[in-house]
């Protein structure tokens, strides 16, 4: 590997305008209306522009696809949203090229219902062959037939692959095998081999795989079938051979000519896809229980929908609050398309849930206002102990980002407060590069903070906070697969002073806490302005034999910073600039 910086800092993008596309729609069935809101808001409906639905007669397809790609390929700050849908059928000759912001995905209830002889491709002739800023592009529901036999998926955070069956190998690396910086499957069958190369870290959950061929840092495995064996750190796998607890991603399908969203059922210790054999289990709703919300509307209509007992439906572009969504009803579904993006305004929070069973929050960004909000996404009121282990709320593929679309503060990103909560895939990201940053200019002092007891996090990705990446209050949390930077731009050792402690750990475990266990994390410092910033250790803990940790390191890149040991006072300390992991294998 080499040791140059993962990322190098961008203009901004500039700023796109919307597509035409081919509007999808749905019936709409209105809502029975409540006592105090005669105005009943409708269900159902056009899901707008910006989701672009094909069958296998649709003219143009591989047109329609280079015309989005063309315009999101190298705009990572853009206002550009798109979700391109394809009916079950057979579709051949195809290469969807995805750039930023961009969702593609089958409409059967399993993958093989929607097959594109052909690929889906994320590369980064864009960058240079360099992967590590290939964020916000997912795949989803469909089965690939490759046309090499190997389908390239180079991607970096924020990038799912989700519900996937690739009939062949598929290949994490950009062309030219330049640096790459991803990543997560999940519920997703591999055929044929599964090709990291340069990816430094990756996390795959409940799905198959014929072969893995390689590791550079950290690749971790829970509930994958071929999956190879744990060798941490050499080879660099971390294995579980189930996940103690998973609910895969609601997602919207046809039945017949009607659009609707499953909902899957919670697994217990899963290993292996939810698919393939016979219907899916789990339940639906039709999207006329959806309030399908577009652009421009406002939160307290959001909340109006929600308060009817309706779900919401993101559909694709950015969304301006001035007050919090507010999800108060058990069993309420948030789903985001095309990286629907929610912006507080006036230093409110996005999103609120109650303390309630079943939740769904997935499929959309959170981006900082100007004026700095306390928290982005609350999980619970605080002080919830109301046990939800038989229905938990479920946050996947929720990203945050703090600056590098333009100047945004948060002190924390996320906070978890109700019990067994599943953070499944979430980028929480305070912006190293872009417009609007700077040590102070970004401000976040805390990417996660669980308060909550018996939450696990499955894939967490938090990186540059000024603070704590993760600070954990919560009894009996778990993590598995945890990826952390810490930020580039501290100006000074004192900046990053912490009391009598040099610097913040990414992962902090609460003084308090006498149970937690964590599988494969990683934490690597880039210190390029001040490079002589020392950091004491990349993970802090009780030291209590309920506190558990395998298979950790940290890694100092090209010598930019150091860490004096990996987790409290355990761990080699990091050293020159060649850019190798010190590792603890298990701690205590």
């Amino acid at each position: 590997m080499s040791s140059v910086p993962r990322r190098t800092v961008l203009g901004a993008a500039a700023a796109v305008s919307a597509l035409a596309g081919l509007p999808a729609t749905a019936s709409a069935a209105p809502a029975t209306p409540s006592a105090n809101k005669p105005l009943a808001l409708p269900g159902g409906g056009d899901l707008g522009p910006n989701v672009i639905v094909f069958d296998p007669s649709t003219a143009g397809i591989q047109a329609k696809l280079d015309q989005v790609f063309a315009q999101q390929e190298t705009a990572q700050f853009g206002t550009g949203r798109y979700a391109f849908f394809f009916k079950p059928g057979t579709y051949s000759g195809l290469n969807a090229q995805l750039g930023f912001y961009t969702s593609i995905a089958g409409l059967g209830l399993s993958p093989d219902d929607t097959t594109i002889n052909g690929d889906v491709t994320v590369d980064a002739g864009w960058f240079n062959g360099n992967a590590t800023q290939n964020f916000w592009r997912s795949a989803e529901n469909l089965a690939l037939v490759p046309v090499s036999g190997t389908n390239r998926w180079a991607v970096a955070q924020a990038a799912p692959f989700r519900r996937m069956h690739v009939r062949g190998s598929l290949n994490l690396a950009p062309n030219g095998y330049g640096w790459a910086s991803g990543g997560y499957i999940a519920d997703s069958r591999i055929d044929g081999q599964v090709q990291p190369y340069s990816q430094q870290q990756w996390y795959t959950r409940d799905s198959a795989i014929g072969s893995w061929l390689n590791g550079v840092w950290n690749m971790v495995f829970s509930g994958v079938q071929g999956a190879p064996a744990q060798g941490f750190p050499n080879p660099v796998y971390t294995t579980l051979a189930t996940t103690p607890v998973s609910r895969e991603k609601p997602f919207l399908y046809l039945n017949g000519t009607e659009y609707r969203v499953f909902l899957p059922e919670k697994r217990t210790n899963a290993s292996g896809v939810t698919w393939g054999n016979g219907t899916p289990r789990g339940t639906s709703l039709s999207l006329s229980q959806f309030y399908v919300a577009k652009p421009g509307v406002t939160a307290a209509t959001l909340n109006q929908a929600l308060t009817q007992g309706l779900h919401l439906l993101l559909t694709p572009g950015i969304y301006h609050l001035d007050q919090p969504i507010q999800v108060n009803r058990a069993n309420t579904v948030v789903l985001g398309l095309g990286y629907a993006t929610l912006v507080p305004d006036n230093g409110v929070t996005a999103l609120k849930t109650a303390d309630v069973d079943g939740v769904r929050l997935a499929g959309f960004l959170i981006d900082a206002g100007t004026v700095n909000s306390s928290t982005l996404l609350e999980v619970g009121p605080a002080g919830t102990t109301t046990d939800h282990s038989a229905n938990p709320t479920t946050v996947q593929d929720v990203f945050v980002r703090i600056g590098g679309a333009g100047a945004g503060k948060a002190t924390t990103s996320m906070v978890i407060n109700n019990r067994h909560t599943i953070v499944d895939h979430t980028w929480l990201w305070r912006a190293d590069h872009g417009t609007g940053i700077g040590w102070d200019v970004n401000r976040a002092d805390y990417g996660l903070v669980v308060n909550g007891a018996d939450v696990l996090a499955t894939g967490l990705f938090v990186e540059h906070f000024n603070k704590y990446d993760v600070q954990w209050n919560g009894e009996r949390g778990r993590t598995i697969f945890f990826q952390n930077e810490k930020a580039y731009d501290a100006p000074n050792q004192a900046a990053i002073q912490n009391g009598s402690i040099k610097g913040y750990a990414a992962y902090k475990v609460g003084d308090n806490v006498t149970v937690h266990e964590g599988w494969g994390l990683g934490s690597y410092c880039y210190y390029n302005v001040a490079p002589t910033i020392v950091q004491h250790n990349g993970f802090a803990a009780p030291n209590r034999s309920g506190v558990k940790f395998h298979d950790l390191l940290v890694v100092s890149l090209g010598g930019q910073g150091q860490y004096e040991h990996v987790i409290n006072e355990t761990g080699a300390a990091t050293s020159g600039t060649s850019t190798i992991p010190s590792t603890v294998v298990s701690y205590p």
